[in-house]
């Protein structure tokens, strides 16, 4: 895309210069003098960045989609008109958050006094008050009509947002088991090994600080999602219950620095096969997964797992 834009720039450039007059008398007298610049004076001079404002609105917009919300205000100082566009806001909206309830309204009454500008500012106030405080957070966007206070409508902006606080996240769905479910109901485990569909639930909400209620009924909404994506394994939810526990005290075990005598592979194998009809190749694999892999969560959310 990059060289796209610069040859496009550099075909402006020479129609411009195609349609300019020829350098008069004066101008001549200029251009000599100019070549008495130095080579590197020159060259900087020649790379100057181009005035979008002089190029084509398509060819501008393709330059200023690029930039981040920072740097797009920032570029609305020069060019107000280009960096106000709404489709460069709504580019913004969407890549950090793919689904808000206020967009829907945007959709059926594009010529409302609402932007995508001003919505991204209110989305982002939201989220820094969400990961400060997750109730004041959807009680702000609530308020302000970005999200509907329906359950439904917060799991989906919850699991859709990218800018959320795993830690302030799992303190929301604490308190709202029902958003939880239908988070989890939202995820999609086809076709993935276990341990790395643990991976992913953990990197969205992080994991309780003891195990309680929280946890079980987290693993068991996960367990029963996980056997409908995949029905294949022939895995019962009890089953897939019973081996994320397993998976979490493996992976305490082999990483913690407190544990002095890690479990075997041998000795995770016999404890699986006493607690559930699971073959012992599968059982296996699980084990190698976590050792080679590591910890079924990332290192910031380790402590977590260390279930008291």
């Amino acid at each position: 895309m990059g060289g796209q834009i610069s040859v496009l720039l550099r075909m402006h450039a020479e129609h411009v210069g195609e349609e300019e007059e020829p350098p008069s008398k004066a101008d001549s007298v200029e251009l000599e003098q100019d070549a008495t610049i130095p080579s590197d004076v020159s060259s900087a001079a020649a790379a100057k960045f181009p005035d979008l404002s002089e190029l084509p609105t398509e060819l501008g917009l393709e330059v200023l989609k690029h930039l981040n919300a920072t740097d797009l205000c920032l570029a609305a100082c020069v060019w107000q008109n280009l960096a106000e566009d709404e489709s460069l806001w709504q580019g913004l909206c969407k890549d950090q958050w793919r689904y808000a309830s206020v967009y829907r309204r945007l959709w059926r009454a594009p010529d409302c006094n609402v932007s995508y500008r001003h919505t991204f500012l209110m989305l982002d106030e939201g989220t820094l008050t969400f990961n400060a405080d997750p109730f004041s957070g959807m009680e702000y966007l609530i308020r302000r009509g970005l999200v509907d206070d329906d359950p439904a409508e917060i799991a989906l902006f919850l699991h859709s947002s990218s800018q959320l606080d795993a830690g302030q996240l799992r303190r929301y769905t604490d308190q709202r088991r029902d958003v939880l479910a239908l988070m989890l109901d939202l995820q999609n485990y086809q076709d993935q090994f276990l341990p790395a569909a643990l991976r992913r639930l953990f990197s969205k909400v992080r994991p309780p600080d003891e195990r309680g209620s929280y946890l079980h009924d987290m693993l068991d909404r996960f367990s029963c999602k996980f056997c409908q994506c995949n029905p294949r394994l022939g895995l019962s939810t009890d089953t897939v219950y019973i081996l994320c526990f397993s998976l979490i005290m493996l992976s305490v075990d082999l990483t913690s620095p407190h544990v002095k005598n890690k479990m075997s592979k041998r000795e995770f194998i016999r404890n699986v096969r006493h607690a559930t009809a699971v073959d012992d190749v599968l059982s296996g694999h699980l084990y190698d997964d976590i050792y080679l892999r590591g910890h079924i969560a990332n290192s910031n959310k380790r402590r977590a797992l260390h279930c008291r």
